[in-house]
């Protein structure tokens, strides 16, 4: 009974963030995002982001890379309303994301992060979540897309193979083809890659890269990462720090500059040949 009643309060909690009255229904988004001024933090007079501007172009693919702490992710949970912001704002093709509808806004972005989560349930249903009215051939294309039928294929029941809760049965390289295949099925028009690979082994990253790259064709993406060799071809990439946005640029343009973003570089570079 404790536990029923927690599920009842938890149930009964209303949302922080709703719609605005007359907020619209965002269909068919090109994809073009920009930040004017955005400002936001997480604790009172405490700034996370400082008077932001940002233009990304629809289909553009935008890098984030800087220390822990340097507001990477925090400028992804934005786009999607995850947190209102302090001051600003942020418009998708145009529309300032608070005058759309939560549900549509969210219906548009695709979110593929570190930590992924499986449900307790078949193969099927876990790709099925990324739109639950497609079809058995979008479903299988989308697991083919994500480099991820093959080894599904290879199970004992393939797609009605119940792999357990948070997909236990899974290695972490298998989950996130999983993950991927959702994306690729919901097919949304902005991406959000949020260290999709950093806690993969070398082969499972390659295999990962390679269908991320797949996925963010026509999409506009946004990738943090911190191993600084899987977003060298990146339109833009941006250096955060805790001043904000330090550099931004091409990895060739930012490599020129020879500031932050090239010493970042060097240091990954070495600590990995120490690692070899």
């Amino acid at each position: 009974m404790a536990g029923f009643w927690r599920f009842i309060e938890i149930l009964d909690l209303q949302p922080e963030i709703t719609d605005k009255p007359g907020a619209i229904v965002l269909t068919e988004a090109k994809g073009e995002i920009k930040f004017e001024e955005v400002s936001f933090s997480y604790i009172e007079r405490k700034k996370v982001l400082s008077r932001i501007n940002l233009m990304v172009e629809a289909g553009a693919t935008v890098a984030l890379v800087g220390p822990s702490g340097a507001g990477k992710t925090t400028i992804c949970n934005l786009i999607p309303r995850f947190y209102e912001l302090d001051s600003g704002r942020i418009t998708i093709d145009g529309i300032d994301i608070q005058d759309i509808t939560i549900k549509s806004l969210r219906d548009n972005i695709g979110l593929v992060q570190q930590d992924v989560f499986m449900f307790s349930g078949t193969i099927r249903e876990n790709i099925m979540y990324g739109r639950l009215n497609a079809t058995e051939e979008e479903m299988i294309k989308a697991a083919k897309d994500a480099n991820a039928h093959q080894f599904i294929r290879e199970l004992p029941q393939g797609y009605e193979t119940v792999i357990g809760e948070r997909g236990i049965k899974l290695s972490g390289g298998q989950k996130q083809r999983l993950s991927i295949a959702r994306m690729f099925l919901k097919n949304p028009p902005i991406l959000v890659l949020d260290e999709a690979t950093s806690s993969l082994d070398n082969e499972s990253e390659r295999i990962i890269q390679d269908s991320l790259k797949r996925l963010s064709i026509g999409r506009t993406t946004f990738i943090i990462a911190h191993r600084l060799t899987t977003i060298r071809n990146a339109d833009t990439i941006l250096v955060l720090t805790d001043k904000g946005i330090e550099e931004q640029g091409t990895h060739e343009e930012l490599m020129i500059n020879n500031r932050v973003y090239a010493g970042l570089l060097r240091t990954s570079l070495k600590w990995k040949s120490e690692l070899i």
